[in-house]
Order: structure tokens, then sequence, then C-alpha cells
């Protein structure tokens, strides 16, 4: 019963038989070898379009250093104030960028757009004492479970095209985002004028695999300096390329964000359905938060379940009692119905 982060889930057969493939031959280093360029060539086939692809090791190097290639001298970028490029990446946007995060606030861990605007306009470009507006980055899907739709992602977008800002995508789980929404790779991110991707590989059976991806290959026209300089540019690339190549075969990495969104279906269905329990609110990718009476938590601790408790926070739709507890249930392709049912059996007897 690991539901504490897809992140402790180990990695897939086909991914782990590719690499031990790769590891017995030889091959050009330095993202020269002839998989570097078949994956990367995968990359445009995916997104129907040339893309420039740049393969690094975590997800918090794909964000920093996509910020870092759009960074402006003085510049600010936006995010939603929960997003993990201001809670959870100690700073390293900022750092490796050398701008700030300001956060935008809304519901559902969704940056509002009239909030978006006005935080925008406070940052003008000749604001040489607060800075200026630089980049807009959103997180798909959201730190809360949630998932931006075509058209809220629209919204945003046209929002900072309009004050001549690009956007990044943060993708850690963009699979998961992306079968729910039953939509192709394009549709979710340049033909919605998202201009860069952190496109997630390692929570989602990779072992460890992330790819930023240039929709317009002019702004990547110094990132292999930048990914150099950061002490992302391995040496041995074709493991990472190895890792995609399994993953982008027959559809894998898509069907296993739709079995890791479908455990997470079967959880929401029952949580919602025990006295003990109950949804904290809404969400649609694998990610799941719940309210639980502190016995059935420590209940089910006890039984081996790992999760996390979560802050609970301001804008919580029903307050959490004193003899109650916030957590987090993440899903993964390794989750079995068997752990689900496990974890509500104890839930439901407490």
């Amino acid at each position: 019963m690991f539901f504490a982060s897809d992140n402790w889930a180990g990695a897939h057969p086909s991914i782990n038989e590719r690499l031990s493939k790769e590891s017995t031959r030889f091959a050009a280093a330095y993202g020269n070898s002839d998989l570097d360029k078949a994956v990367e060539a995968r990359f445009n086939e995916i997104f129907e379009r040339n893309v420039s692809v740049y393969f690094v090791s975590t997800g918090t190097a794909a964000n920093s250093l996509s910020l870092a290639s759009i960074a402006r001298v003085g510049g600010v970028a936006f995010s939603h104030t929960e997003a993990h490029v201001i809670e959870d990446e100690c700073g390293a946007p900022d750092f490796f960028s050398g701008m700030r995060m300001v956060p935008v606030e809304g519901e559902d861990g969704k940056m509002d757009p009239e909030k978006l605007s006005a935080r925008i306009a406070g940052f003008p470009q000749d604001s040489l004492h607060h800075g200026r507006a630089a980049a807009v980055t959103l997180t798909q899907a959201t730190e809360t479970g949630t998932i931006y739709t075509l058209d809220e992602i629209d919204a945003i977008t046209a929002i900072a095209k309009a004050n001549g800002l690009p956007v990044h995508m943060d993708g850690a789980r963009f699979a998961n985002a992306l079968v729910s929404l039953d939509v192709s790779p394009a549709e979710m991110t340049w033909r919605r004028g998202i201009d860069i991707l952190s496109f997630g590989g390692t929570k989602n059976g990779c072992w460890c695999a992330e790819a930023i991806v240039f929709f317009n290959p002019e702004l990547a026209r110094d990132f292999a300096f930048i990914r150099k300089r950061a002490a992302q540019l391995f040496s041995k690339t074709r493991f990472i390329s190895a890792q995609f190549d399994a993953y982008l075969q027959d559809g894998l990495w898509l069907n296993m964000a739709s079995h890791a969104n479908s455990m997470a279906d079967r959880l929401r269905a029952g949580i919602g359905s025990l006295n003990s329990t109950r949804l904290a609110w809404d969400t649609t990718s694998n990610e799941v938060f719940a309210v639980l009476n502190k016995a059935s938590a420590e209940a089910a601790e006890a039984r081996g379940a790992k999760f996390y408790g979560w802050p609970v926070p301001t804008n919580m739709p029903e307050p959490v009692r004193d003899d109650e507890t916030l957590i987090r249930l993440v899903t993964s392709f390794a989750t079995t119905e068997e752990d689900i049912d496990q974890f509500l059996s104890i839930c439901s007897a407490s």
C-alpha cells in the first residue's frame, strides 16, 4: 500500500529491460549516439512538429533550466502560489534563472486569469526597483491533483502572450493530465501557446528520465550551454534516451498513466463511500486528497500503508476537525486493485 508518491514506485520492466540492453554496447557520448538522435526524432512525431529536446535527470532541473533559458535580467516569473517551483524546489528555479518566482492565487491549484493579469500589471517592463515580468509557468497536472482544461490553458497563455511573456509548462505528471483530458500532446501544449515543456517520465515508470521540450527551437539557441553549465549534460545520455525509447514505445507511457489514474478513480470512489473518510476536494489525476479520522490514519499506517500528511489549505471546502487529518494519496503504474481495497478495508474498520 504505497501511496506516498509515484516517485516511490520502481521502474517498469520494459524500461529496465531496455536499460539492460543498452548497458552491453558502446555508443557515442554526450547525446551524440544514434539512440539519442532517434529518440529526439520520436519527440517530433509525438508533438507533430519539429522540436528541440534536451534530456536532464530531475524535474527540478527541467523546471529550473527551462526558466533559465527565458530569463531576463531583473525578471520575475509567475506561477500558482502552491506550485512545485515555489514550494518544493528549494529555490532552484530562482537560483538557476536569476528570476524571482511570484505567486498567483487561484482555486483548485490553478492560476486565476484575472489575478494573473493583475500580478503581471504590477511588474511593468520599466519597473527598475520591483523587477519586470518575464515568464509564466503552469503545472499540469497541478500540485493539488487537478488539471487545467484546454480552455483554461488558453486563458493563461492569452494573457501571457498579450504581455509578451513566454509560457513554460511543468509536466512532471504530463501523461496523467494528458490521458485524463483525452487529447493529443500537441493539443495540450504548443497549440495552446505553450513555449517550453518539462516532460516528466520519472514519476510514470522511468528510473530517471526528464526532457525539456522547446516548441520554438529558436528559444533553445543557448540551451546547450545552460545545461552544460548546470552539470546536467550526461556523458552517457543514451541511458536517459534508452528509458524514453521504451517509455514511448507502443504507447507504454500513456498506458501507465491511464492505469495510475484508474487506480486513483477506484480510490476516490471507495473513500467517498466510507463514513470515516471523505474526499478533501475533487481531483482528476493520480493524486487523491482525503480527510481521515486520526484513528483510521493511524490504523492504516500500522498496517503498512504509506502516505503523507498534507498542509490544510486556506480555502479548504470543509474544515478539518481536531480529530481528523488531511492526507495525500498518490497512485502509480505499479498500484494494484488489491492495494486500494486493502487500504479502504482498513479505513472502514476504524
